[in-house]
């Protein structure tokens, strides 16, 4: 019970913070101590913090006096994509596409959950309950994230990938298999994902993270990948 009053005091917390997805940026950041910093702008200088009561593992930006009651899964998709290093507009969109962000869905063939896991996906990423959101979010940017790598970071791959199969992609010669539903999927989620923006494949990375230092959010810059709490690729 404990735990259920924490997730959806953490989650009335973003929602407070970001009243609607589509009008606003939102940003997370685990530090190395597993703390998760919230805020509606990017971190870029030292950052004033604010702990949030109910929530000892959340800090915000803003003071937050007054949490509204609902039932979001943003601050898991931050965790998430940050912990894979996806773009959190990625993951959004996929789920938005996926379930329409019904942690119940289950599509004719089987798949479940927000990010329509199949249960041999879901059984190979170690996810053992596929309605858990924590879980489901968890094994989908895992499977996203090795998409990925498999194919040199294009999305369109991944995504063909992610809805038809590596077999189908690789079956049309590493090309989006001409499937309607395949096509269509990877033409919706990239809609709702946005541009990626140029030059996927640079080769310096640079890794920005964020650390609590005498109650601030303080920014870091390293081109070494962290090897606690999530970062954002900022550069390569």
């Amino acid at each position: 019970m404990r735990f259920r009053a924490f997730l959806r005091t953490a989650v009335a917390l973003a929602l407070w913070l970001w009243p609607s997805l589509a009008s606003a940026q939102i940003y997370a950041w685990r530090d190395a101590n597993g703390t998760l910093v919230l805020s509606d702008r990017a971190i870029d200088t030292p950052t004033d913090i604010y702990k949030v009561a109910g929530a000892p593992t959340y800090v915000t930006t803003r003071p937050a006096d007054d949490l509204p009651e609902d039932n979001r899964f943003e601050p898991l998709i931050q965790e998430h994509a940050g912990r894979q290093a996806l773009r959190p507009e990625l993951v959004r969109a996929v789920i938005q596409i996926e379930s329409g962000f019904n942690p119940r869905a289950l599509s004719p063939k089987g798949a479940m959950g927000l990010m329509q896991l199949m249960p041999a996906t879901a059984r190979s990423l170690g996810v053992n309950n596929p309605w858990d959101p924590a879980q489901n979010i968890r094994g989908g940017t895992d499977y996203l994230r090795q998409l990925l790598d498999q194919y040199g970071g294009n999305e369109e791959l991944a995504l063909a990938a992610y809805n038809a199969g590596s077999g189908a992609v690789a079956r049309y010669g590493g090309q989006v298999p001409p499937y309607r539903e395949t096509r269509d999927y990877v033409r919706k989620v990239g809609a709702a994902a946005g541009d990626p923006g140029p030059g996927s494949r640079r080769k310096l990375v640079i890794y920005k993270t964020i650390e609590i230092v005498e109650g601030r959010a303080v920014p870091r810059y390293s081109s070494e990948r962290p090897s606690s709490g999530s970062f954002q690729i900022v550069s390569r």
